[in-house]
């Protein structure tokens, strides 16, 4: 299939791209999601969601399925394939090609290919995901009340979290691998100050431990002295690193220090026609109410940057 060319073509397929596919379906564009796996990225990931408006709980991966058959149902279409590229032409075209050795071509794109959190690669941390182990705290502190649980990191994400956690949580270990935080100064004052968190410093971890009803514990080792441990902990959340999906796009596009894109209040980026949505955006916080919002907007922006631009067009050929 080469050169198939649709009004917007939407890159991911979480609940930002569900939801900017279920827009672009309803506002009549011909709208293509690619997408390399199962639809709902980081949904199929959380075990229960009990943030999202009008659900007071529902499994993950039926919101996902929900989203999927909503954004169906308004015609959008679905490939499964990886994104490989996406560049502007010299038309205003985009092209995007796949891994699949596709080349499609799109009047806009929006891209929603989201994050990926550092994972600390440990045995246990994969088996455990959703069932003990987190990478986000506002997803699932609730979970943990009046457990005892375990923060992985020293930047700004683990202590700023590690505080939140204790909303929920008995007592909060933050396990760091050196003997001072990167944090600032003034979230290392509060995690200092709060009386339920208490950190080991200089320690890694080397595996998780748990059996049919989730993780039970953490297997330390000293990284100095290599002395191991085991601290008995019902939830790890792991805050090391989150880097934007963003190598698909080919040119340079105005972002911030950590690699978040940076858009207009329409979620275009500066280069006209690619909007970005969701996870991979700078904005204050990473949630799926967020994701959704930003491909709303997205969505409904794409249809009106599509249309002046058939106006721009049809004013040049006369």
């Amino acid at each position: 299939m080469t050169d198939q060319r649709h009004d917007v073509i939407i890159v991911g397929g979480g609940p930002a791209g569900l939801c900017a596919a279920l827009y672009a379906g309803r506002g009549l564009l011909d709208a293509l999601l690619i997408e390399r796996g199962a639809h709902g990225g980081e949904l199929l990931n959380t075990e229960l969601i009990e943030d999202y408006p009008g659900f007071e709980s529902i499994l993950g991966r039926e919101l996902a399925a929900k989203m999927s058959d909503h954004a169906k149902k308004f015609g959008a279409a679905f490939l499964t394939d990886t994104v490989a590229s996406v560049r502007r032409l010299a038309d205003g075209d985009f092209e995007v090609k796949t891994e699949m050795g596709q080349t499609l071509r799109a009047g806009a794109v929006i891209v929603t290919a989201g994050g990926t959190p550092s994972k600390l690669g440990v045995p246990g941390e994969k088996e455990f995901a959703g069932r003990g182990v987190s990478y986000c705290a506002v997803c699932d502190g609730a979970f943990f009340r009046g457990d005892t649980i375990a923060v992985v990191g020293g930047g700004d994400a683990a202590v700023e979290e590690a505080g939140y956690l204790t909303r929920y949580a008995e007592k909060v270990y933050v396990i760091h691998r050196r003997d001072e935080f990167r944090a600032s100064a003034i979230l290392q004052k509060r995690l200092f100050a709060n009386p339920k968190i208490e950190v080991i410093w200089n320690t890694v971890v080397d595996s998780v431990e748990g059996g049919e009803r989730g993780m039970t514990a953490l297997n330390l080792r000293h990284a100095v002295t290599g002395a191991t441990s085991k601290l008995a902990v019902t939830g790890l959340f792991v805050f090391i690193g989150f880097t934007p999906n963003t190598g698909m796009i080919k040119e340079h596009v105005r972002h911030d220090e950590g690699g978040y894109i940076i858009t207009d209040d329409q979620m275009m980026t500066t280069i006209p026609g690619l909007f970005v949505a969701g996870d991979m955006r700078h904005q204050l916080t990473r949630q799926i109410t967020t994701a959704v919002g930003d491909a709303t907007t997205a969505a409904i922006a794409v249809e009106k940057y599509l249309a002046a631009k058939k106006e721009t067009v049809g004013v040049g050929a006369g």
